[in-house]
């Protein structure tokens, strides 16, 4: 009777894991943003010698793994290199993400994004610090598995030198994921 009740048990499992819904899949991300910022050489007049208004100020890359779970929610760790061409800073962030999507039509959604972490300084001039973000973006299906990501970020990078002892900024970005 034992043996009858647990091989009863054994095929009711197979039989629940082959025949649900998956409850989510793992996935791999990268992608680099823009900063743009206003030139404090600009000068308006016929003389203008200081270059346009608006320059780019950083260059962020980023690459992280994560898992989606039931096409809705997403935690992922990533890692990356900042580098802000106005202040000479480099930073390594490494951090954790949430991504929750807002919407959701043919595998393409619009996605809210929380990110939290340390960030690294490889400089004496600067320490390490702490790492936010919050952004806001559109994954647009592709090709099988490949997917097309545009996104705006707002970046808060906890640098002691700098006024309030952060270093803000928004980005422009694109990138992938690949389930």
């Amino acid at each position: 009777m034992k043996k009858l009740l647990l091989l009863i048990i054994f095929f009711s499992t197979i039989q629940t894991s082959f025949s649900q819904e998956k409850l989510g899949r793992p996935f791999f991300t990268g992608d680099v943003n823009l900063t743009l910022g206003i030139n404090e050489n600009y000068q308006i007049g016929p003389n203008d010698d200081g270059g346009p208004l608006i320059v780019p100020s950083a260059l962020f890359f980023r690459i992280g793994f994560g898992y989606e779970f039931k096409k809705r929610l997403a935690v992922s760790l990533n890692g990356g290199y900042d580098f802000h061409f106005n202040y000479d800073v480099d930073a390594f962030p490494t951090y954790g993400a949430l991504k929750y999507n807002i919407t959701e039509k043919d595998d393409s959604n619009h996605f809210v994004e929380f990110r939290y972490g340390k960030m690294w300084t490889p400089s004496s001039r600067y320490p390490d610090g702490n790492y936010y973000g919050i952004g806001l973006g559109i994954q647009v299906a592709g090709e099988k598995r490949w997917n097309t990501i545009f996104r705006v970020d707002f970046h808060r990078k906890g640098i002691t030198g700098f006024k309030n002892n952060r270093l803000d900024s928004v980005s422009f970005g694109f990138g992938f994921s690949f389930f």
